[in-house]
C-alpha cells in the first residue's frame, strides 16, 4: 500500500514509518449514505479514515432528539476518541454521502500508538481542529440566520467532495442544520435566487462560492484555517 496514493490526510500525514505500523491492518471499504459507524454506548470495532465521501457526528437526547455537531471526510477520521484509547462514544456517527474509506481495528491503532510516540501527534492535532468546528458550529446555531448556516453547510460539504454538485435532500439537509424543512426550502430558494447555487430534486450544485463565503460571514473560515496551520491543505 503507497502512502502517496491515499487521499486520507490524516494517514498522508503520518510519518512514513508510522503508516506502516497501520498499513498491513488497513482494509478499504464501502460506506454507503446512512452508513452507521458509531452508536451511542455501543463498542467499537475500528477507525474509520475516509477516502471520499461526507459523514456527520450527531448529538442525541436521552428521548431520541438529534442534532449535527460536526462534520468530516477525507481531512481525518473517526471516531476520533479511538486515539486516546476510548472504544465507546455517547453520539452517532453516520454518513451523509457515500464514498470509500479505510478502515482499521481499535487493536492495531493500540498496538501501533503503543509503538510510536510521534503516530498519535496529526491525529491529536485534528482532535483540537475538530472540536473547533464544533465551536463554531454553536456559534452558528445561535448566533447566525438560517441563510448563514445554510451558506456554512454548504461550504463545508464543498471542500469535503470537491465537487460543485451534491446529492442530497432538503429533508435530510433540514435534519442536520436542524432547521425545519419549510424553513431550509426558503433559505435554498434565496440563495438561488442570489445565483450562489442551484437547487434541484435531490441535488444542490455550488455556483459562486466566493458568494457563499461572503454570506456565511465569521461562522465559516475559522477551523478551515486552523486545519491549514497545523495540518496543512
Amino acid at each position: 500500500m503507497r502512502q502517496d496514493l491515499i487521499s486520507n490526510k490524516m494517514l498522508s500525514a503520518l510519518a512514513p514509518e508510522d503508516f506502516q505500523l497501520l498499513a498491513p491492518h488497513l482494509e478499504e471499504v464501502e460506506l454507503e449514505t446512512h452508513f452507521n459507524i458509531a452508536k451511542p454506548g455501543e463498542k467499537l470495532e475500528f477507525v474509520y479514515f475516509p477516502e471520499s465521501g461526507i459523514g456527520t457526528v450527531m448529538a442525541v437526547s436521552p428521548d431520541g432528539r438529534t442534532t449535527e455537531a460536526g462534520m468530516f471526510g477525507r481531512e481525518g477520521f473517526v471516531p476520533s476518541s479511538t486515539i486516546i484509547g476510548d472504544d465507546v462514544v455517547p453520539y452517532f456517527i453516520e454518513m451523509n454521502v457515500s464514498g470509500a474509506a479505510y478502515r482499521l481495528p481499535i487493536t492495531a491503532m493500540r498496538d501501533a500508538t503503543l509503538a510510536s510516540p510521534t503516530l498519535q501527534i496529526p491525529m491529536i492535532k485534528y482532535l483540537h481542529i475538530f472540536a473547533c468546528q464544533v465551536a463554531y458550529t454553536s456559534l452558528a446555531n445561535s448566533k447566525f440566520s438560517v441563510e448563514e448556516r445554510l451558506a456554512r453547510w454548504l461550504l463545508m460539504c464543498h471542500d469535503r467532495l470537491q465537487a460543485n454538485e451534491m446529492n442530497i435532500t432538503h429533508n435530510y439537509i433540514a435534519f442536520l442544520v436542524g432547521v425545519r424543512r419549510p424553513g431550509i426550502t426558503t433559505a435554498l430558494h434565496t440563495l438561488e435566487g442570489e445565483h450562489l447555487i442551484r437547487s434541484t430534486r435531490g441535488i444542490v450544485t455550488i455556483r459562486n462560492r466566493k458568494g457563499l463565503e461572503a454570506l456565511a460571514r465569521g461562522s465559516y473560515g475559522t477551523p478551515e484555517r486552523e486545519y491549514e496551520r497545523l495540518i496543512g491543505l
